[in-house]
């Protein structure tokens, strides 16, 4: 190897540990902590104090009329015509189909004349009895005789009787070759057409439902159910008495019904094949906005928490061991650091238009959670206090930034209790 190329590669060498030991002895001493020489994250904080916050449910819910009725053909007989529209409003009594009368009218007839033939005997055998009666009282003929002709005429009033109650029925029968409307509401299609044989008791023709009002059934889980029952127990939930809630419907769309509604039936018992308690909201619906069959999300207002810890969705993360905090504590020198807390979160609420979890479990008043500036935050790692919370909240109120969205509640909404006996 030439001389040259090896003085070169050593001066090189050289001129690489100078550099390394320059630089060492201007920075100093390697950092001891883990985060030494970075500058303390900026952040806002808020002071948790026990409230008394309003909280609401939301469940999903099915529109159902208030009255369902099966419009069923009543006689057997060829369907002659369809007299409504469908899917328009009837009324109670109006006519809705025809059912071909004339073989009934023909039965009702041959009732008549059957009838008509039964009074003329009963006629003939009491013109009988007033015959030999007097007869018999003179002695001018057997009494064997006179007691024949009064059961002649017992038995010609039975038979008068039978025959008049036959002609009742088939009249009745007659009468049901017109079907009308039971009730007033809303009608659906005709499931016959016109020519089509319908069976008497069987054959369903349509279906009307009353729609004002209109009914909400929706169901509560049993889960649920339990949890507020403790909450309630505990003290730390207030209901309305009697299921007095203020409830509203949210149509697909996200938009609310403009009138508001009541609780008209909570069931006392589980439903053994969904786990569930039934409940059932009561809403006006004149001009018939709600149909039945639609998919709603129904919101129950009333239930207020009591001594309740709240702090703005902002301030939750999610970790590998659940929801997390940030809370400030000290390090060993005494310096504001971040310190993770797990908690465990309940309800969502709305308090001043910012949307808030109430934590269950994990804090406790007084302590200083860090609502803004997390994303530059290292468990352990230096910050500076300073700010209010987004939204304008002092320390000691809840507050933050109120979530453009909604988020879902955890684990799905929290069910409101049917009556406790």
């Amino acid at each position: 190897m030439p001389l040259v190329h090896t003085r070169t590669r050593r001066l090189a060498s050289a001129l690489s540990i100078a550099t390394t030991v320059a630089l060492v002895a201007a920075c100093g001493q390697a950092p001891q902590g883990g985060f030494q020489g970075f500058p303390p994250a900026a952040v806002t904080t808020m002071v948790v104090q026990p409230k008394t916050l309003p909280v609401s449910y939301e469940y999903v819910g099915q529109t159902t009329g208030s009255k369902e009725v099966e419009v069923r053909a009543r006689v057997t007989g060829i369907l002659e015509k369809r007299l409504y529209t469908e899917g328009g409003w009837v009324k109670a009594g109006q006519a809705l189909f025809v059912i071909d009368p004339k073989p009934l009218q023909a039965q009702a007839a041959a009732a008549e004349a059957e009838a008509a033939r039964a009074r003329a005997q009963l006629a003939q055998a009491e013109r009988e009895v007033a015959r030999l009666k007097p007869l018999a009282e003179r002695r001018a003929v057997g009494q064997k005789e006179a007691d024949d002709a009064v059961s002649n005429a017992d038995l010609a009033r039975a038979t008068v009787q039978a025959a008049e109650a036959r002609l009742a029925e088939v009249n009745l029968n007659l009468g049901y070759t017109r079907v009308n409307a039971p009730i007033t509401g809303l009608s659906s299609r005709a499931n016959r057409s016109e020519g089509s044989l319908v069976n008497a008791n069987e054959t369903l023709l349509t279906l009307l439902w009353q729609v004002d009002p209109i009914w909400v059934p929706f169901n509560v889980s049993e889960n649920d159910q339990l949890q507020l029952n403790r909450a309630v127990a505990a003290g730390r939930l207030v209901l309305p008495k009697d299921n007095a809630f203020d409830v509203t419907v949210r149509l697909s769309d996200g938009s609310a019904f403009p009138r508001k509604g009541r609780i008209n039936f909570s069931d006392t018992r589980v439903n053994p094949s969904t786990g569930t308690y039934e409940m059932r909201a009561e809403i006006a619906n004149a001009d018939a906005a709600l149909k039945p069959g639609q998919f709603v999300r129904v919101q129950l207002k009333g239930a207020v928490r009591t001594n309740a810890i709240a702090i703005p969705q902002i301030a939750v993360q999610d970790g590998a061991q659940g929801k997390f905090v940030y809370v400030t504590g000290k390090d060993k020198d005494g310096k504001d650091v971040a310190v993770v807390r797990p908690i465990t979160l309940g309800e969502w609420v709305e308090a001043d238009g910012v949307n808030l979890w109430i934590v269950e479990s994990g804090l406790a008043a007084g302590d200083t959670v860090i609502v803004d500036g997390i994303a530059k935050l290292q468990p352990g790692g230096p910050i500076a206090l300073g700010g209010t919370p987004p939204g304008g909240a002092g320390p000691g109120a809840p507050g933050g930034a109120p979530g453009k969205d909604t988020p879902p509640a955890k684990d799905g909404a929290k069910a409101v209790p049917a009556p406790r006996s």
